[in-house]
């Protein structure tokens, strides 16, 4: 089953250094039909405003991947990391059994993110943090895997069985990924239209896909999609957002 949640249907905040689009209920909006997706939480569509962004504040027991689509943000935390994560790249930051963080936009330029959320496979966890650079240049086959928790090589990791991959694609490219019993995907497209197995979805529209073996994603222009694969019966004990 594919589903199309269009951009103009998700949940809203907006202040004057924050417009935020929600895919899942969080913070003051709640729908009990959009609670998220197996340990899949949160998926946020964030545009940070020049010199605004999160304050300094904690986090218990949650996987936060922040994958940032257009400028930069600076993290700081209470590990002593210090980082700027630029468009293109990933963070991976784990909750753990605490941590103090900052999400700052200290450019001249609007910053726009995706963060996601991910329920831990267990509590307990050692806090910490993780970026790197992955490739621009347009994909074919397969997305890069940017985080995962099934060991794949080079990816940051997160404590959950769960991947986030994300990637461009060309007009008229596609990449295919397989779903084992059991296990689902949320993707978005960054930029531009695609298909998901012939269903077509509008940049930044959410996408949940469940009882699918498989998906070929085709780009019918250029576009950047980014996926989150879960097992839909993962274990989840991480705190509620």
């Amino acid at each position: 089953m594919i589903s199309i949640i269009p951009f103009t249907d998700l949940g809203t905040f907006k202040n004057s250094w924050l417009d935020a689009h929600y895919h899942f209920s969080f913070a003051g909006y709640h729908d009990p039909a959009r609670m998220g997706m197996g340990p899949l939480r949160v998926w946020n569509d964030d545009t940070i405003q020049p010199h605004g962004g999160f304050d300094t504040h904690s986090h218990r027991e949650m996987e936060i991947v922040t994958y940032v689509r257009h400028g930069a943000i600076t993290h700081l935390d209470s590990l002593g990391n210090r980082g700027l994560t630029r468009a293109g790249d990933v963070q991976v930051m784990s909750a753990g059994t605490g941590i103090e963080h900052s999400e700052i936009n200290e450019d001249d330029e609007a910053t726009t993110l995706f963060q996601i959320w991910i329920m831990p496979d267990r509590r307990g966890h050692d806090p910490y943090w993780k970026t790197r650079q992955f490739p621009k240049e347009p994909v074919s086959g397969r997305l890069p895997v940017l985080a995962s928790g099934l060991g794949d090589e080079g990816a940051l990791p997160i404590h959950q069985e769960a991947t986030v991959l994300g990637g461009c694609l060309a007009a008229g490219a596609d990449v295919s990924l397989d779903l084992g019993p059991g296990r689902g995907a949320y993707l978005v497209p960054t930029t531009g239209t695609i298909e998901i197995n012939g269903v077509q979805a509008e940049a930044r529209a959410g996408v949940q896909v469940t009882y699918e073996h498989s998906i070929v994603i085709r780009a019918i222009e250029d576009a950047e999609v980014v996926l989150v694969e879960v097992s839909l019966e993962a274990r989840s004990l991480g705190a509620a957002p």
